[in-house]
């Protein structure tokens, strides 16, 4: 016989272990907080942006298929921009202790479509030092591409500047513990049902049928202290009673 869960099933199970998933959950959202805030080590980002164009044009309109080349030009500039030809410089340049493999991991380079703009990203546990790194890829990079394509178009349009209370892009704490509250809420429901289907003690009538798959004939009523307590009371009321009439 196939046993079957209802809707009221899930809510008595959920209602029973209510604390044990509250529990679960609170501790995922403090374990989260406390990592987020004490342990894991603030990410500050500093952006540039390159403009990609000719510096002069003998045209006195913008030729479309200039510009086409352009823009198709980012793609091979976004590589040669995290080469070590530029970072090897940056490094010697600021005097920094990444190798140029750990450098390359704090670079991001995106443009947006049919732009002749692509950004530089750069990420550091240090704002001054992300700020330092992005303006010198990029001044490095408008320096080193006339002689590596042997075409002046790379310009900085837009350094990176260092805010007065820079905010870190990670971690994100509100984030992490609101991540952190859903699965826990998702592992305190499954621990609670699993409980539920390991728990083989008979509670109810229900359960005694389901079990032995035999009708019920009778049942015991519960008695309490008070019911135990109500004949013993009643018979001394008699008793009293009783003697009362005698004496009249």
């Amino acid at each position: 016989m196939e046993e079957t869960i209802s809707l009221k099933d899930i809510a008595v199970t959920l209602k029973k272990r209510l604390t044990l998933i509250a529990l679960i959950s609170a501790v995922a959202v403090a374990i989260s907080g406390i990592i987020s805030y004490f342990i894991l080590t603030p990410v500050y980002q500093a952006s540039t942006q390159l403009l990609v164009n000719q510096k002069s044009s003998d045209q006195p309109v913008l030729d479309p298929n200039q510009v086409r080349t352009n823009v198709e030009m980012i793609n091979t500039y976004s590589v040669i921009i995290k080469s070590p030809t530029i970072l090897d410089q940056v490094g010697k340049e600021l005097n920094l202790k990444q190798t140029t493999e750990e450098l390359t991991h704090k670079i991001t380079v995106n443009s947006e479509q049919n732009a002749q703009v692509f950004n530089l990203t750069v990420e550091d546990e240090d704002p001054a030092q992300a700020v330092k790194i992005a303006n010198s890829i990029a001044e490095t990079f408008s320096t080193e591409v006339p002689e590596l394509m042997n075409v002046d178009n790379v310009r900085v349009l837009s350094p990176a500047v260092l805010k007065d209370n820079p905010t870190p892009v990670n971690p994100k704490p509100l984030l992490n513990m609101a991540i952190a509250l859903v699965v826990g809420l998702m592992a305190g429901v499954g621990l609670a049902f699993l409980l539920e289907y390991l728990d083989n003690t008979l509670k109810t009538e229900e359960d005694i049928q389901n079990a032995l798959q035999l009708p019920i004939l009778g049942v015991i009523p519960k008695i309490s202290v008070e019911d135990e307590r109500a004949p013993m009371m009643n018979k001394a009321a008699s008793k009293r009673m009783g003697s009362g009439t005698l004496e009249s």
